[in-house]
């Protein structure tokens, strides 16, 4: 079984459909600069809805501890709602993804499910260590659900038109929530 959701930045509404869907990831951050202008609302909207609510940050280049500190203070997250590393920029190494992930783990692990979005070339090609926290969410636009990749992932990003839809591996959104509570 498998739930649907999407994932939504400052290029689409604060008040983005919910139908048909059990979960939102928004992204909250990028670098140790940007914070996205319509987190809050984005994030209000789901949460309005019944949906689980999740935030991710753009990876860029540089302190990675920065970085996981920049994002774990401004995103909108209340406890339990899960935590992702977006790498999508080729500057920013294994090594520093690994950083990322272990940091916010450090400092919201208690609370918090830590995982990594990447694309199938990233977890193919770049990545040497197979470290996705908590969760891998997987970007490969190919049929819903099956993502080319061997490893286990919990979220499959399978397009972006018109909205970037993700699978879920959990039977339900209760089952979502069970997860993200870690239990």
């Amino acid at each position: 079984m498998t739930i649907k959701g999407i994932d939504v930045s400052s290029y689409q509404s604060s008040n983005y459909t919910t139908s048909g869907f059990d979960f939102v990831f928004v992204k909250a951050t990028e670098g140790t600069s940007y914070i996205n202008p319509r987190m809050s609302a984005q994030a209000a909207h789901g949460r309005a809805a019944g949906l689980v609510v999740g935030f991710y940050h753009f990876l860029r280049a540089g302190n990675m501890k920065a970085q996981a500190r920049y994002f774990v203070e401004e995103c909108s997250s209340i406890a339990y709602d899960p935590l992702f590393a977006d790498w999508e920029d080729s500057d920013v190494s294994n090594a520093q993804k690994d950083s990322f992930l272990a940091e916010v783990k450090r400092l919201r692990g208690e609370t918090h499910r830590v995982g990594l979005y990447c694309n199938r070339d990233y977890w193919l090609n770049r990545d040497t260590t197979s470290n996705a926290g908590d969760a891998l969410w997987i970007a490969d636009y190919v049929t819903a659900g099956k993502p080319r990749i061997q490893a286990a992932w919990k979220f499959h990003q399978y397009t972006d038109s018109p909205l970037d839809t993700n699978l879920g591996q959990f039977a339900d959104r209760a089952a979502l929530k069970k997860w993200a509570r870690k239990g």
